[in-house]
């Protein structure tokens, strides 16, 4: 009878331990750290303004790592966003409105004309 009770006290201690061990078997996050490469440099910026991203490139920020230079296309407006993003903070340090990027002609209110004679 006592053996019985004894297993059962140990069962019960060893729960909340088992509980706070299966709490933390979470994985760890995949957005942190700095931004490696340019895909992600454009995501952040696409979630941010709700544009389209064209180009990104790495330009020297006050930081050790650096940060991100990308331009966005956005559909519906005559004018795109350049964003800078800080590759430590992985957020966005400044945003100016530039001319749409990577336009098309067809786009273009200036036609030319080639070969009329």
């Amino acid at each position: 009878m006592r053996s019985r009770s004894l297993a059962l006290g140990v069962l019960l201690a060893s729960v909340p331990s088992l509980i706070l061990c299966a709490g933390t078997a979470k994985s760890p996050k995949k957005n942190t750290g700095t931004i490696r490469s340019a895909k992600e440099a454009k995501a952040i910026a696409e979630r941010e303004t709700g544009g389209r991203a064209v180009t990104a490139r790495r330009i020297p920020l006050n930081g050790a790592s650096g940060g991100w230079e990308v331009d966005l296309r956005v559909p519906g407006e005559t004018r795109g966003w350049r964003c800078v993003l800080d590759s430590d903070t992985r957020m966005v340090h400044s945003k100016t409105r530039i001319d749409q990027p990577g336009g098309s002609r067809e786009e273009s209110p200036i036609r030319s004309l080639r070969g009329t004679r």
